[in-house]
């Protein structure tokens, strides 16, 4: 019977629904979770807004990496990563538990593979922050709870939710979501690149403009 169960818990979650069981027991209760009995199974969805493949679309199509690392189960995640376009097939996805079996080195070289990572505890979301920072990338980390406060600390920019968001998730994070819109992020890089992008302009014109002028009156007082 524990296989039939296991076997359209999977069904279930591969359609991205979040899985719980229900059991319960009236004896023995010092010992609760053996010898339970089964009452049934709930999916619960928490559906992605509209705008999050398009504008996941949009970061992909601009250089930037999106990693999804959540405690959902592998087939949940694999199945939401794919509904938003994050990943096209399951060898992009792994568990917490494949990872901790991995060394600092060897987990450097995984993050460079993978776009989801599912069944994951704070201790191993904070070392997928390292070892992506140790491969030379800028990470930007976003969370909402009090476990997701030291990946916020560590990461090179904290994006903590604003209405869902934990006070601790906040105080650690340097950015503060006011609609936890993921949308909202991807309109903050494209405002910082064009900004960015304006600066070095006007940089490289007054520099070019002043050395012209430098050089000009250099060869004015060299020649008298």
């Amino acid at each position: 019977r524990s296989i039939k169960i296991f076997k359209i818990e999977e069904e279930e979650s591969e359609k991205s629904l979040r899985i719980l069981a229900l059991a319960y027991k009236t004896e023995n209760t010092s010992d609760p979770e053996h010898n339970m009995i089964f009452i049934g199974l709930i999916g619960m969805m928490d559906p992605p807004r509209i705008s999050v493949p398009n504008a996941i679309n949009t970061c992909k199509n601009s250089g930037i990496k999106i990693v999804m690392i959540t405690g959902d189960s592998i087939n949940t995640a694999r199945a939401i990563a794919k509904s938003v376009g994050i990943i096209d097939t399951d060898e992009g996805a792994t568990t917490g538990k494949e990872i901790d079996k991995l060394t600092d080195d060897e987990l450097k070289e995984a993050v460079k593979k993978y776009n989801v990572y599912a069944r994951i505890s704070p201790s191993t979301k904070l070392r997928i922050v390292d070892a992506l920072q140790s491969n030379g990338y800028v990470v930007a980390m976003t969370g909402d709870g009090v476990n997701d406060a030291p990946s916020l600390k560590a990461a090179d920019v904290g994006i903590a939710m604003g209405m869902s968001g934990t006070d601790v998730a906040k105080q650690a994070a340097d950015i503060v979501l006011t609609d936890d819109n993921f949308a909202t992020i991807r309109e903050a890089v494209r405002e910082g690149r064009e900004i960015y992008a304006n600066i070095k302009k006007t940089v490289i014109f007054l520099l070019s403009s002043n050395f012209g002028e430098i050089m000009t009156m250099f060869f004015a007082i060299l020649f008298s």
